[in-house]
């Protein structure tokens, strides 16, 4: 017995010093990732907000204003279909090297964890792109419905298009928390944070521009390009607020 006490405990000291090893960590999330090494390119990325045993797939912007984006919404082809349900909306969907949805309940994870900040970046179908930026974004949990929690707009070519729909429930097609009579997803064809309805509509149709004819329905940034232009690309992404105080 003596024995199996000694080598329970040699096991626990190796197992410890593997986890102190400067080659082991689990990253948070992909500004964790960019402080250890801030050469480490854009691309898929595990991360572990929810602990060790909760990885998580998710694209890291590891080059726009410094890197270290975290993106939990994008959008650029077409490939995904984002007028989906509230159990998708909750949960993520899609494709990380490509189109996806990264789930409310890892992006509430990621908002309890740290102070973030938040940026869209886009493009339109001229080339031309466009950036807004706030200075804190959070949500709340399931039984508050999502509530969106933004800070101020701290400024970018495409001007602010979401600080009206700040502290507003998530809604989709089957889960209707807006302020509009009607249900604002099934009509705008997404799911997002709306009002009654939008001036921001990211999960809309993804369409060319001039493609459809129906308004208002398309991804839309109403301050950059009005209501009826339809984006090419656009992404949501976070990022700690917290100064890096380490050296590379």
């Amino acid at each position: 017995m003596k024995m199996q006490v000694t080598l329970f405990v040699a096991l626990l000291v190796h197992v410890a010093s593997v986890l102190s090893e400067p080659e082991f960590y689990l990253p948070i999330d992909c500004d964790h990732i960019h402080r250890r090494d801030n050469k480490t390119s854009s691309g898929v990325y595990t991360i572990y907000p929810g602990g060790p045993t909760m990885p998580l797939k998710v694209y890291c912007d590891m080059e726009t204003d410094g890197g270290g984006w975290t993106v939990f919404l994008r959008r650029m082809d077409g490939t995904e279909t984002f007028f989906r349900p509230w159990s998708h909306y909750k949960t993520g969907f899609g494709n990380v090297a490509g189109e996806y949805w990264l789930g409310l309940e890892n992006i509430l994870l990621l908002t309890l964890r740290k102070n973030n900040e938040l940026r869209f970046d886009m493009e339109d179908w001229e080339g031309g792109k466009a950036h807004a930026q706030y200075s804190s974004f959070s949500i709340g949990l399931e039984n508050t419905g999502y509530q969106l929690h933004l800070g101020t707009f701290a400024g970018g070519t495409a001007g602010d298009s979401l600080s009206n729909q700040n502290n507003m429930k998530f809604t989709t097609f089957d889960k209707d928390q807006d302020l509009w009579d009607k249900n604002c997803a099934q009509h705008f064809l997404g799911g997002f944070w709306y009002n009654a309805c939008h001036m921001a509509n990211p999960t809309g149709m993804y369409a060319p521009h001039g493609a459809i004819g129906f308004d208002n329905v398309h991804v839309i940034w109403h301050a950059w390009k009005g209501w009826n232009y339809s984006l090419k690309t656009v992404d949501m992404k976070i990022r700690s607020t917290a100064k890096c105080s380490c050296s590379h």
